[in-house]
């Protein structure tokens, strides 16, 4: 807000206001002998601009008494009247938000769940049937609409009231079948059901006569479908999470509800005779008239304004009016299943086992201890309420998830619906119990002291916040949110909350891996909150837009929708809480937030991107950028993005020696990540100004830049123009063979007879400097069984067994397809195509389909069938002339395919051709156009092993890739198979630091991947993985210190010797099988 007070700035300055579910809050303390306060609320957008309120200043008039007041206003209504009501400390009701309070008057009312969330006119009272003419100012737009939102905007404005516009959901969501069609008519249901219960989109009389008995059969219907949608076998968990949305909004059909006259107690109500006859005219023709004609939402607030009246003067009116009155306003409530949570409950005690009982009783034992406490910093009564309510939800959602039955009577569907109400219902009271948590531990200290307790060795005051994680992400996965991951995170924490802080563990600092180990779950959970609040993001902004801007709502309600969405919801508790644990961990470990994946020193214009693509980027004059970039899948190419970039700064954990990693140190590119909210928001501020960025191992500072530094500013990347001679070793046989102008052959030598080159006869000329490689490993194998480190550490490896499909291959393929010509001048128009006007990605495509038709000889697949046992899984690799050099690595650059066998030749040909096409790929063309690489000179030649399914992969950098001078061997380490660390999945691996001397292993960091990539033995050779959930509490190399030693000088002694044989620092691939290291790859390492 602005305003003309001198303690909020005189209009030159804004004042903040915070958010909270009752709307956006600010303390102002005002000087006195000011008689009025001029202000306005103005909305503040990410690129810093404002929108302001419309209209004139408002003007608040001052109490001359002085004291504490508050005042409520609504966005852009600034001629509203503002009334100045004294200030009371707020008490939670303890069944909403906490943010919500309800005064004594409403306390004794009981008031509704929709009354705090009514954004609607006001109640007024009316002594005849003026309804019909009160919907003015509506107005629709269905341009460029079509599907299930056109659908819904006509239905709107062809259905004035309550049972009209339900009727036209149910209609939306049953008449949407296919799946992607299915989710939106979800969230426009959801959305615009919302709107209806804030009175946003508002229902009126339109002339018909229908009880609220058709309103509940409608809703049945449309319960049952959604019921029906949550348990199809395809289900995602977009659809369940939006489902839950609309479970709320719509009405009950409890059999009194669905009888022919239901809610008929108000008739009796209005034709008393103790009550004044004007007041039994307005509620005949305000709530009875209205209710049984055309009920809605509205109906429910005019109940709550007319019962507030009659009992504002206690005696005013009969008793027997009034109590009367209120059994209709709950029965009212009820129907429109706007009741408080121990209403809700209360409701459904009478289909509960014994078990269910037991478990309700503990929790309203447990709630009432708490609220008879009156202290919300109370943490023992906090947390054996959130466990009572643990327990309680997890009963109801355990009876949910056993399904509906097609034959399940009508009364058993109506208690279904309060069964789901009350599950609902109970996450929403656990957002309120875990924020009453937050509270109370930074009462304690918060981060500060929990840091203190781990420096003297007393971590027992991390058990109940520990506590309050588990619980909240239990209530995550109650809500059918990645349950999985859900349950893994759980078991974890309880694991981590059990081991004592040891003095040591194996060789290293006890309270470092006590630390670092909490960290890596606690980075885990936050990732499941974020990943949980980019769905919204994802599904409901531009919705909800098209939906709002289609039906007339105001913008700043179309605006905030998601924001409220998120901040309403347990996970953004949930996300609180794993903030504060690790802003506290960080303080354990001295840690500033900063990862440095490729140290350096250099400035430009910070740049702020989602992701990392080809493309235009603002301008900056042509000058160097620094990337602030919000996600990357790590497999993406920096220089090919964009040319001027000098720097980047990720806002996500990523592996060191991902591809991502590996580009960007080969291209000298500074890149940082921070995962640090605070210092987040601190860089945001700087976006579009001139900084320096200076990395370190152990410091990173990032700065606004003088006009000295400008004229300092080292050469960037945009400046670096690639030599072509420097993208391939001194050898000859590593550089890219030109093709002559009449041939698409690019092998040196004849292809062999039945096609295939055995791989320790290859050579770069004929199958890459990947395979050449290989072969060469497959003799260092041998060799290494004999040797071992200075410490008596072996450094003997195994490989697994393989042939290639040479150079020549692929163009022979297309020579017998007939497709020879049509891919050389595809391959001509890819050379110029540009990735601004779509026009390379068209061409990729093309030439993705020429590939993909072509068939890879019998003769050939046949001799590679014979060349490994019967059985056998198969890995396909790429081995281009254009990768695994010591200026090219073009590291996770070209396909792989696991798990294919020469046994089903279509499925094995296929992947042949994939590993082909991957050679023609918008990233891989890009890449080597940013290297100076000619299109015509790539080719690419299959490299096929043995597939292993490993315990344990790694990626060894044979020189520390963060600091150079130290002389370490470093290993990053995945569960499962090595696509865990090469596929981008979110999450950090195992990180050792080995010395290549002294033997010394260093633990860096422990993994948190979610996902596992296997191969199942007993399933189909189809190219696909298995996913598991990983649970690093029954890892070996989380939780055994002298594993994770063994390992780490093993795979320290594996890299040096390797490193010595090749002659220079290496980039290495492997596994563990069992007790057995295997190494599938080592190329140059970039340095």
């Amino acid at each position: 807000m602005f305003g003309s007070a001198e303690e909020i700035g005189s209009w030159k300055v804004k004042s903040p206001l915070d958010w909270t579910e009752s709307g956006w809050v600010c303390d102002l303390e005002l000087s006195g002998g000011q008689e009025a306060l001029e202000f306005k609320f103005v909305v503040v957008k990410h690129d810093g601009s404002l929108s302001w309120e419309s209209g004139d200043n408002r003007v608040l008039e001052l109490p001359e008494s002085g004291g504490a007041f508050s005042v409520v206003c609504r966005w852009d209504d600034t001629r509203e009247a503002l009334d100045v009501v004294p200030y009371q400390e707020e008490v939670g009701d303890g069944e909403g938000n906490d943010s919500y309070n309800l005064e004594e008057d409403e306390v004794e009312i009981g008031k509704s769940t929709l009354a705090g969330e009514w954004r609607g006119k006001e109640a007024s009272f009316m002594s005849s049937n003026e309804h019909g003419s009160r919907e003015v100012g509506r107005s629709w737009d269905t341009t460029g609409l079509e599907g299930p939102d056109l659908k819904m905007v006509e239905g709107d404005r062809n259905s004035r009231n309550w049972w009209r516009k339900l009727e036209m959901v149910r209609e939306v969501i049953v008449g949407s079948v296919e799946r992607e069609e299915r989710l939106k008519a979800l969230i426009y249901s959801a959305v615009y059901l919302k709107w209806i219960n804030t009175g946003q989109v508002p229902c009126f009389e339109d002339g018909g006569h229908h009880r609220p008995n058709r309103h509940a059969e409608i809703s049945r219907l449309i319960f049952r479908e959604l019921e029906n949608i949550c348990s199809k076998k395809d289900v995602t968990p977009e659809e369940v999470l939006v489902a839950r949305k609309i479970h709320p909004c719509l009405p009950s059909f409890k059999a009194e509800f669905t009888a022919s006259v239901p809610l008929t107690r108000i008739r009796d109500i209005a034709h008393r005779n103790d009550i004044p006859h004007d007041l039994k005219q307005e509620i005949k023709h305000t709530i009875q008239n209205k209710l049984h004609r055309n009920a809605g939402p509205e109906d429910l607030i005019a109940t709550e304004a007319m019962l507030e009246r009659i009992t504002e003067t206690p005696g005013k009116y009969s008793g027997d009016f009034v109590e009367q009155f209120r059994i209709f306003h709950n029965e009212l409530k009820d129907f429109f299943n706007a009741g408080s949570l121990t209403e809700q409950l209360d409701s459904v005690k009478v289909s509960m086992d014994e078990r269910g009982l037991s478990s309700l009783n503990l929790f309203f034992e447990c709630k009432e201890r708490l609220d008879a406490s009156g202290e919300s910093t109370n943490v023992l009564e906090l947390i054996k309420t959130m466990h009572s309510l643990a327990s309680l939800r997890e009963t109801i959602v355990k009876e949910l998830n056993s399904g509906l039955r097609n034959d399940a009577p009508d009364t058993a569907i109506a208690m279904r619906q309060k069964w789901r109400l009350c599950e609902i219902g109970l996450e929403d009271y656990f957002f309120v119990l875990l924020s009453r948590f937050l509270n109370a531990l930074e009462a304690m200290g918060g981060a500060v002291q929990l840091a203190k307790d781990v420096e003297s060795k007393n971590v027992s005051s991390w058990n109940d916040p520990l506590d309050a994680l588990v619980l909240g992400v239990h209530q995550v996965g109650l809500s059918g949110w990645k349950q999985d991951e859900c349950l893994a995170i759980g078991n974890e924490l309880l694991a981590w909350r059990e081991r004592d802080l040891l003095e040591t563990e194996g060789e290293e600092n006890g309270k470092t891996i006590w630390a670092m180990r909490l960290k890596a779950t606690l980075d885990r959970a936050r990732r499941l909150t974020s990943e949980y609040s980019d769905l919204l993001l994802q599904i409901f902004p531009l919705n909800v837009e098209i939906l709002g801007r289609a039906l007339g709502i105001p913008e700043n309600s179309v605006k905030t929708y998601t924001e409220a969405e998120i901040r309403a919801g347990i996970i953004f508790q949930v996300s609180k809480l794993c903030t504060v644990l690790l802003k506290a961990v960080r303080n354990t470990l001295g840690s500033e937030g900063w990862d440095v994946i490729v140290p350096g020193s250099t400035s430009g214009t910070l740049v702020q991107v989602d992701s990392i693509v080809p493309g235009p980027l603002p301008s900056t004059d042509g000058g160097p950028i620094i990337l602030l970039v919000n996600k990357a899948d790590g497999d993406e190419e920096v220089s090919a993005a964009n040319g001027n970039i000098a720097g980047v700064m990720l806002l996500q954990e990523l592996p060191h020696l991902s591809h991502l990693g590996v580009r960007a140190r080969q291209e000298k590119i500074v890149f940082v990540t921070c995962d640090d909210d605070d210092k987040v928001a601190d860089i945001r501020r700087l976006v579009g100004k001139y900084v320096s960025l200076e990395a370190s191992p152990s410091h990173v500072n990032l700065k606004l830049s003088t006009e000295e530094d400008r004229s300092h500013t080292p050469q960037s990347n945009a400046t670096k123009k690639t030599d072509r001679k420097s993208v391939s070793v001194d050898d000859e046989e590593s550089t890219p063979i030109s093709s002559s102008s009449d041939s698409l052959l690019y092998s040196s030598k004849d292809i062999p007879s039945g096609g295939i080159i055995e791989l320790a006869d290859s050579d770069a000329s004929t199958s890459g400097s990947k395979a050449a490689a290989c072969g060469l490993l497959a003799s260092l194998a041998a060799a290494s069984a004999r040797v071992h480190s200075e410490h008596g550490v072996p450094a003997s490896f195994k490989v697994p067994t393989g042939v290639v499909i040479p150079f020549g291959s692929m163009e022979l393929a297309l020579k017998q397809s007939n497709s020879e010509e049509k891919f050389t001048y595809l391959l001509e128009k890819l050379e110029t195509a540009t990735p601004e006007d779509g026009g390379l990605d068209i061409i990729c495509d093309q030439i993705n389909e020429v590939m993909n038709s072509l068939q890879v000889p019998k003769e050939t697949i046949n001799t590679i069938s014979k060349a490994f046992p019967k059985e056998a899984r198969l890995i396909v690799r790429s081995s281009a002339n254009v990768e695994d050099l010591a200026g090219m690595s073009a590291a996770g650059l070209y396909e792989s395919i696991p798990n294919v066998s020469p046994s089903d030749p279509a499925v094995f040909s296929a992947s042949i051709c994939r590993v082909w096409a991957s050679l023609y790929t918008r990233r891989a063309v890009l890449s080597r156009r940013a290297a100076g690489v000619s299109q015509r000179e790539a080719s690419m030649a299959v490299l096929v092993q043995e597939m292993l399914s490993p315990d344990l992969s790694f990626v060894l950098h044979t020189v520390s890739p963060s600091d150079p001078g130290t002389n370490l061997v470093e290993a990053e380490i995945a569960p499962g198979l090595g696509e865990t660390l090469a596929s981008g999945t979110r999450g950090t691996p195992w990180r050792l630091a080995s010395g290549k001397l002294d033997g010394i292993v260093k633990t860096l960091a422990f993994a948190n991947f979610s996902e596992e990539l296997l191969v199942s033995g007993k399933g189909p050779a189809d190219g696909k993985y298995v996913r598991l959930t990983v649970d690093y509490s029954k890892k070996r190399l989380t939780v055994d210190s002298v594993f994770r030693q063994k390992l780490g000088q093993r795979l320290g002694s594996v890299g040096f010797f390797l490193e010595r044989n090749f002659g220079c620092a290496q980039d290495v691939e492997g596994c563990l099988v069992g007790e057995d290291v295997y190494i599938v790859q080592s190329r140059p390492q970039p340095l």
